[in-house]
């Protein structure tokens, strides 16, 4: 079973939720990149930089999660 990874953002009533499994986490930031330089999108730099930030932490808890842990036996 692959796990998934879920970045989420609630910017008023828009919602941005990005769900992704550890090999694509790169191409996930990038599209969240891509989105806050789309003048079309409200997404901004700012929002971006907290969601690739949030994703980079979730890859580093991941990493050093234990070998026998609960979740990683799921």
């Amino acid at each position: 079973m692959r796990d998934l990874n879920v970045l989420a953002l609630i910017k008023g009533v828009e919602r941005f939720v990005f769900v992704y499994d550890d090999e694509s986490r790169e191409e996930t930031i990038a599209a969240i990149r891509d989105q806050a330089a789309d003048p079309v999108v409200s997404l901004n730099w700012f929002d971006a930089a907290v969601l690739t930030e949030r994703a980079r932490r979730q890859a580093a808890a991941y990493s050093a999660e234990p070998e026998d842990s609960p979740s990683s036996r799921m």
